[in-house]
Protein backbone atom coordinates (compact mmCIF):
# COMPACT_ATOMS: atom_id res chain seq x y z
CA UNK A 1 0.00 0.00 0.00
CA UNK A 2 0.94 3.34 -0.89
CA UNK A 3 1.56 5.83 1.63
CA UNK A 4 -1.22 7.99 -0.47
CA UNK A 5 -3.44 5.03 0.32
CA UNK A 6 -2.96 4.79 3.77
CA UNK A 7 -3.48 8.15 3.98
CA UNK A 8 -6.48 8.07 2.79
CA UNK A 9 -7.94 4.67 3.94
CA UNK A 10 -7.24 6.16 7.38
CA UNK A 11 -8.95 9.45 6.95
CA UNK A 12 -12.15 7.14 5.62
CA UNK A 13 -11.84 4.94 8.95
CA UNK A 14 -11.50 8.57 11.28
CA UNK A 15 -8.12 7.84 12.57
CA UNK A 16 -5.18 9.97 13.32
CA UNK A 17 -2.31 9.44 12.26
CA UNK A 18 1.34 11.06 11.22
CA UNK A 19 2.89 11.68 8.13
CA UNK A 20 6.62 11.35 8.61
CA UNK A 21 8.94 12.70 5.52
CA UNK A 22 12.62 12.50 5.59
CA UNK A 23 13.49 16.14 4.61
CA UNK A 24 17.21 16.21 4.28
CA UNK A 25 20.38 14.30 4.91
CA UNK A 26 23.58 14.71 4.86
CA UNK A 27 26.74 12.13 4.25
CA UNK A 28 25.30 8.47 4.63
CA UNK A 29 21.78 7.58 5.60
CA UNK A 30 19.63 4.46 4.79
CA UNK A 31 17.21 6.61 2.93
CA UNK A 32 17.55 9.81 0.52
CA UNK A 33 15.19 12.67 0.99
CA UNK A 34 11.98 12.22 0.23
CA UNK A 35 11.09 9.21 1.62
CA UNK A 36 7.75 8.85 3.57
CA UNK A 37 5.79 6.41 5.98
CA UNK A 38 2.71 6.57 7.83
CA UNK A 39 2.56 5.50 11.47
CA UNK A 40 -0.99 5.11 12.72
CA UNK A 41 -1.65 4.19 16.52
CA UNK A 42 -0.99 -0.09 15.90
CA UNK A 43 0.60 0.01 12.66
CA UNK A 44 2.67 1.84 9.91
CA UNK A 45 3.02 1.93 5.97
CA UNK A 46 6.48 2.44 4.43
CA UNK A 47 9.84 3.30 5.69
CA UNK A 48 12.36 5.87 6.35
CA UNK A 49 15.23 3.62 6.32
CA UNK A 50 15.03 1.35 9.55
CA UNK A 51 16.72 0.74 12.79
CA UNK A 52 16.87 3.81 15.52
CA UNK A 53 15.75 5.94 13.00
CA UNK A 54 12.58 4.38 11.90
CA UNK A 55 11.71 3.37 15.46
CA UNK A 56 12.38 7.11 17.06
CA UNK A 57 10.11 8.25 14.39
CA UNK A 58 7.80 5.81 14.88
CA UNK A 59 7.58 6.67 18.95
CA UNK A 60 7.54 10.20 18.47
CA UNK A 61 4.71 10.25 16.08
CA UNK A 62 2.76 7.72 18.36
CA UNK A 63 3.23 10.62 21.31
CA UNK A 64 2.03 13.03 18.88
CA UNK A 65 -1.49 10.78 18.34
CA UNK A 66 -2.09 10.33 21.68
CA UNK A 67 -1.53 14.11 22.79
CA UNK A 68 -3.77 15.22 19.54
CA UNK A 69 -0.91 17.49 18.03
CA UNK A 70 -1.78 19.27 15.29
CA UNK A 71 1.48 21.05 14.06
CA UNK A 72 4.23 19.76 12.26
CA UNK A 73 7.50 19.70 14.00
CA UNK A 74 10.88 18.35 12.61
CA UNK A 75 13.91 16.51 14.42
CA UNK A 76 17.37 16.02 13.65
CA UNK A 77 19.01 12.43 14.22
CA UNK A 78 22.92 11.92 13.70
CA UNK A 79 23.90 8.57 12.87
CA UNK A 80 26.78 7.41 14.66
CA UNK A 81 28.31 5.02 17.23
CA UNK A 82 29.01 8.16 19.71
CA UNK A 83 24.97 9.33 18.87
CA UNK A 84 22.56 8.75 21.79
CA UNK A 85 19.54 5.92 20.83
CA UNK A 86 17.15 4.40 22.60
CA UNK A 87 16.31 1.79 19.76
CA UNK A 88 19.93 0.48 19.31
CA UNK A 89 23.04 2.10 16.80
CA UNK A 90 23.21 3.09 13.65
CA UNK A 91 26.44 3.34 11.85
CA UNK A 92 25.97 4.99 8.04
CA UNK A 93 27.93 8.01 9.84
CA UNK A 94 25.20 10.40 8.21
CA UNK A 95 22.55 13.17 9.34
CA UNK A 96 19.23 12.89 8.96
CA UNK A 97 16.58 15.78 9.38
CA UNK A 98 12.76 14.27 9.56
CA UNK A 99 9.52 16.36 9.15
CA UNK A 100 6.85 15.42 11.23
CA UNK A 101 3.15 16.03 9.97
CA UNK A 102 0.07 15.17 12.41
CA UNK A 103 -2.94 14.40 10.52
CA UNK A 104 -5.34 14.33 13.09
CA UNK A 105 -8.86 13.07 12.82
CA UNK A 106 -11.04 15.62 10.86
CA UNK A 107 -14.51 17.32 13.01
CA UNK A 108 -17.84 16.15 12.49
CA UNK A 109 -21.01 18.44 11.49
CA UNK A 110 -24.40 16.94 11.12
CA UNK A 111 -26.69 19.98 9.68
CA UNK A 112 -30.10 18.47 9.65
CA UNK A 113 -32.24 20.80 7.55
CA UNK A 114 -31.10 22.63 4.23
CA UNK A 115 -33.26 25.80 4.02
CA UNK A 116 -32.40 28.93 3.42
CA UNK A 117 -30.38 29.03 6.12
CA UNK A 118 -28.73 25.10 6.61
CA UNK A 119 -27.80 25.82 2.66
CA UNK A 120 -26.05 28.76 2.96
CA UNK A 121 -24.10 27.16 6.35
CA UNK A 122 -23.43 24.15 4.08
CA UNK A 123 -21.99 26.45 1.41
CA UNK A 124 -19.96 27.56 4.18
CA UNK A 125 -18.65 24.58 5.96
CA UNK A 126 -18.55 22.66 3.09
CA UNK A 127 -14.82 24.77 2.45
CA UNK A 128 -13.82 23.72 5.83
CA UNK A 129 -11.83 20.38 6.49
CA UNK A 130 -14.32 18.31 8.15
CA UNK A 131 -16.88 15.82 7.66
CA UNK A 132 -20.18 17.28 7.04
CA UNK A 133 -23.47 14.99 7.28
CA UNK A 134 -26.06 17.11 5.27
CA UNK A 135 -29.66 15.55 6.08
CA UNK A 136 -33.00 16.77 4.87
CA UNK A 137 -36.88 15.03 4.47
CA UNK A 138 -37.15 17.10 1.05
CA UNK A 139 -35.51 15.88 -2.15
CA UNK A 140 -34.84 19.05 -3.55
CA UNK A 141 -32.79 20.57 -0.53
CA UNK A 142 -30.05 17.51 -1.07
CA UNK A 143 -30.22 18.27 -4.60
CA UNK A 144 -29.73 21.86 -4.28
CA UNK A 145 -27.09 21.13 -1.26
CA UNK A 146 -25.94 18.61 -4.18
CA UNK A 147 -25.31 21.40 -6.33
CA UNK A 148 -22.77 23.37 -4.24
CA UNK A 149 -19.26 23.92 -4.89
CA UNK A 150 -17.63 20.94 -3.56
CA UNK A 151 -14.45 22.20 -1.14
CA UNK A 152 -12.05 20.54 1.46
CA UNK A 153 -15.06 18.98 3.60
CA UNK A 154 -16.35 15.27 2.73
CA UNK A 155 -19.91 15.75 2.44
CA UNK A 156 -22.49 13.26 3.08
CA UNK A 157 -25.78 13.74 1.88
CA UNK A 158 -28.67 11.24 3.26
CA UNK A 159 -32.43 12.35 2.42
CA UNK A 160 -34.73 10.82 5.34
CA UNK A 161 -37.75 11.31 7.03
CA UNK A 162 -36.49 9.67 9.82
CA UNK A 163 -33.16 12.16 10.62
CA UNK A 164 -32.92 10.04 14.19
CA UNK A 165 -31.84 7.50 12.31
CA UNK A 166 -29.01 9.74 11.39
CA UNK A 167 -28.51 10.84 14.67
CA UNK A 168 -27.70 7.27 15.71
CA UNK A 169 -25.27 6.91 13.36
CA UNK A 170 -22.82 9.86 13.87
CA UNK A 171 -19.66 9.09 14.83
CA UNK A 172 -18.83 10.15 18.46
CA UNK A 173 -17.50 13.86 19.24
CA UNK A 174 -20.01 15.19 16.17
CA UNK A 175 -21.24 18.35 16.64
CA UNK A 176 -25.23 18.66 16.16
CA UNK A 177 -26.76 21.34 14.34
CA UNK A 178 -30.95 21.59 14.15
CA UNK A 179 -32.91 23.54 11.56
CA UNK A 180 -35.26 21.69 9.77
CA UNK A 181 -38.42 23.58 8.28
CA UNK A 182 -40.71 21.26 10.77
CA UNK A 183 -40.82 22.21 14.74
CA UNK A 184 -42.09 19.13 15.29
CA UNK A 185 -39.33 17.87 13.68
CA UNK A 186 -36.35 19.91 15.19
CA UNK A 187 -37.83 18.09 18.50
CA UNK A 188 -37.67 14.83 17.78
CA UNK A 189 -33.95 15.21 16.86
CA UNK A 190 -33.55 17.20 19.73
CA UNK A 191 -35.31 13.89 21.89
CA UNK A 192 -32.27 11.85 19.94
CA UNK A 193 -29.74 14.30 20.29
CA UNK A 194 -30.23 14.11 23.92
CA UNK A 195 -30.41 10.07 23.96
CA UNK A 196 -26.79 10.19 22.43
CA UNK A 197 -25.74 13.81 24.76
CA UNK A 198 -22.81 12.12 26.21
CA UNK A 199 -21.62 10.91 23.04
CA UNK A 200 -21.95 14.19 21.16
CA UNK A 201 -19.85 17.47 21.04
CA UNK A 202 -22.45 19.66 21.18
CA UNK A 203 -25.91 20.62 20.06
CA UNK A 204 -27.73 23.81 18.75
CA UNK A 205 -31.31 24.50 18.21
CA UNK A 206 -32.07 27.08 15.99
CA UNK A 207 -34.99 29.65 16.81
CA UNK A 208 -36.11 32.41 19.46
CA UNK A 209 -35.93 32.35 23.11
CA UNK A 210 -39.77 31.65 22.89
CA UNK A 211 -39.18 28.52 20.76
CA UNK A 212 -36.33 27.33 23.43
CA UNK A 213 -38.81 27.73 25.93
CA UNK A 214 -41.60 25.44 24.73
CA UNK A 215 -39.16 22.90 23.53
CA UNK A 216 -37.27 23.03 27.10
CA UNK A 217 -40.40 22.01 28.88
CA UNK A 218 -41.31 19.39 26.22
CA UNK A 219 -38.13 17.76 26.71
CA UNK A 220 -38.16 17.67 30.30
CA UNK A 221 -41.61 16.37 30.48
CA UNK A 222 -40.57 13.99 28.00
CA UNK A 223 -38.01 12.31 30.81
CA UNK A 224 -35.15 14.15 29.87
CA UNK A 225 -32.91 15.44 33.28
CA UNK A 226 -33.00 19.59 33.31
CA UNK A 227 -29.48 19.69 33.25
CA UNK A 228 -29.13 17.86 30.39
CA UNK A 229 -31.39 19.81 28.18
CA UNK A 230 -29.89 22.77 28.92
CA UNK A 231 -26.93 21.79 27.28
CA UNK A 232 -28.79 22.46 24.24
CA UNK A 233 -27.39 25.38 22.96
CA UNK A 234 -30.40 27.58 21.45
CA UNK A 235 -30.54 30.19 19.45
CA UNK A 236 -27.23 29.30 17.87
CA UNK A 237 -24.39 31.54 16.56
CA UNK A 238 -23.80 35.28 17.28
CA UNK A 239 -26.39 37.10 19.37
CA UNK A 240 -24.38 40.34 18.66
CA UNK A 241 -23.98 40.42 14.74
CA UNK A 242 -26.60 42.63 13.07
CA UNK A 243 -28.62 40.81 10.59
CA UNK A 244 -31.42 38.72 10.11
CA UNK A 245 -30.67 37.60 6.11
CA UNK A 246 -29.97 33.66 5.68
CA UNK A 247 -26.41 34.27 4.99
CA UNK A 248 -25.84 36.68 7.88
CA UNK A 249 -27.15 33.81 10.32
CA UNK A 250 -24.78 31.17 8.91
CA UNK A 251 -21.95 33.28 8.68
CA UNK A 252 -23.04 33.68 12.83
CA UNK A 253 -23.53 29.87 13.17
CA UNK A 254 -20.28 28.67 11.45
CA UNK A 255 -18.23 31.47 13.27
CA UNK A 256 -19.64 30.23 17.01
CA UNK A 257 -19.17 26.69 15.62
CA UNK A 258 -15.43 26.78 14.25
CA UNK A 259 -14.68 28.65 17.29
CA UNK A 260 -15.32 25.60 19.32
CA UNK A 261 -13.60 23.22 17.53
CA UNK A 262 -10.63 24.29 20.16
CA UNK A 263 -12.47 23.68 23.07
CA UNK A 264 -15.50 20.98 22.65
CA UNK A 265 -13.22 18.30 19.90
CA UNK A 266 -13.25 16.03 23.31
CA UNK A 267 -16.67 14.73 23.01
CA UNK A 268 -17.12 16.54 26.39
CA UNK A 269 -20.71 17.93 27.46
CA UNK A 270 -20.48 21.55 26.15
Amino acid sequence: MSWTDAVARLRAERRAAVLVTVIGVRGHAPREAGAKMVVADSETTGSIGGGNLEMTAVARSRELIATGADRPETLELRLNDRAPAEHGRQCCGGEVTILFEPLPVPPVVAIFGVGHIGLELTRILARQDMDLFITDSRPEQIDAAAGLESGEATVHLRRTVLGEEVVAELPPGSHVLIMTHDHAEDLHLCDAALRRRSELASVGLIGSSAKWQRFRKNLVEAGHAPELVDTITCPIGLPDLPGKGAATIAVGVAADLLRSFHTSDSGELT
